[in-house]
């Protein structure tokens, strides 16, 4: 409730009729009060009491104008009750709703010139008592507007109350919010990283027999079998990140950077020529090499998808204190082998599919084996943002793909 804020104005409530009629009858039984103590005043004549008697009817019928013209009532009432006592009730209540509804300068210069009203009649018509009644007066103004300003900073510390309650409700739907974005991206990028190298590696086989159907039965055997276990593979780590969905208490094994070499032992069996250098100095935490592991599997992912029959390097090296590099780089696929979309399309979501046949034949299974493009990279770069490593991707002078990253690791 701002000190320059008006009365409010909606309709009245069941409170508010409640309060308004107390007040009402407050002011006059006050009137009342005051007529009984008159009728056997030989000074005052039946005809002037009666006279006051209409005016506080009226002053009192005005009372239920307080909540839209607080001050206009007040200011009207201050000759009327300077003249006639009966309505003085009516005149507190009026000076009660300035005290909530206005400044405080204000209200205080409302009951001082009601009380200055009331000691210049008296001067006039009868000083003898002019000290007890002024006093009164004043203290009885000082009480009205002391209650005010209590209804008013009450009022006021409920509203503030209110105004927290919603801020923190709205707070923690937004933190809600935020928090089920962030678990929905975490659960992308597990499904991604879990199924994605498995589902390249299906894809390539899979193209293969269907480029090759004259291929020994020996071969066809032996993609056959790599297939079923890829699919079986696939299957149980799509069961595991499900069932860690259907019980968040709880966690899905992860994988640690000794996990790289079944990595690159897959992509082998896979037909891809693939090499493997290491140079690492000291035990590599657990959230540090879970996080290697995944850039050697998103980089053999895209090598799968992207540059078949091309050499793959992978490279970590690192030590306690100076950190941990990998780096994944790729050259241009040997004749015979078309490169398809650009290693790096995950970058771009609307890129085109990689193809992982030759280019004479682009209609096999494999052509879309690059579906889904635009995550792979995005996430990577998100997992590595919160390890606050670095990551590094593009194109080299020989036309090869290279994809370095770079960990903290504290001694």
């Amino acid at each position: 409730m701002d000190d320059s804020a008006p009365p409010p104005t909606h309709r009245r409530g069941p409170r508010d009729w409640a309060v308004d009629t107390v007040l009402f009858l407050a002011a006059a039984g006050y009137g009342i009060g005051w007529s009984v103590a008159l009728v056997d005043d030989p000074t005052v004549p039946d005809t002037r009491l009666l006279w006051f008697q209409v005016i506080a009817a009226l002053a009192c019928a005005a009372v239920w104008l307080r909540r839209r013209w607080p001050v206009g009532l007040a200011l009207v009432l201050v000759p009327v009750t300077t003249f006639v006592d009966l309505a003085t009730g009516a005149q507190l209540v009026a000076l009660f709703t300035v005290a909530i509804h206005r400044p405080v300068r204000l209200t205080l210069a409302i009951g001082a010139l009601m009380v200055l009203g009331r000691s210049g009649f008296l001067v006039v018509v009868d000083p003898s008592g002019l000290l007890q009644l002024v006093l009164f007066t004043v203290v009885t103004n000082l009480a009205v507007i002391g209650w005010g300003l209590f209804v008013r900073h009450r009022g006021q510390l409920v509203l503030s109350l209110e105004e927290r309650a919603r801020r923190a409700e709205a707070e923690a739907h937004l933190r809600a919010e935020r928090a089920q974005h962030l678990a929905r991206e975490q659960i992308a990028r597990e499904m991604h990283d879990v199924l994605g190298h498995r589902l390249s590696l299906l894809s390539v086989h899979a193209g293969a027999l269907e480029y090759r159907p004259d291929a020994p039965p020996e071969e066809i055997a032996r993609a056959a079998a790599v297939i079923r276990e890829s699919t079986h593979q696939a299957l149980q780590d799509l069961r595991e990140v499900i069932g860690v969905l259907r019980a968040p208490v709880g966690e899905l094994p992860q994988p640690t950077l000794a996990d790289a070499h079944t990595l690159v032992e897959e992509s082998r069996a896979a037909g891809m020529r693939v090499e493997l250098r290491e140079r690492v100095s000291g035990g590599v935490p657990d959230g540090v090499g879970r996080t290697a592991y995944r850039i050697v599997q998103e980089g053999l992912t895209n090598a799968h998808r992207h540059a078949l029959g091309a050499r793959v390097e992978v490279a970590v090296a690192g030590a306690p204190g100076d950190g941990l590099t990998v780096e994944v780089s790729n050259g241009a696929p040997e004749a015979g082998h078309d490169a398809g979309t650009d290693p790096g399309a995950d970058l771009d979501a609307d890129h085109g599919h990689g193809d992982m046949l030759h280019a004479s034949d682009r209609s096999g299974p494999a052509a879309g084996a690059a579906s889904g493009a635009g995550q792979g990279l995005v996430g990577l770069a998100e997992r590595v943002s919160l390890a606050n490593g670095t990551l590094e991707h593009g194109h080299t002078a020989s036309g090869s793909f290279h994809l370095r990253a770079w960990l903290p690791w504290s001694t």
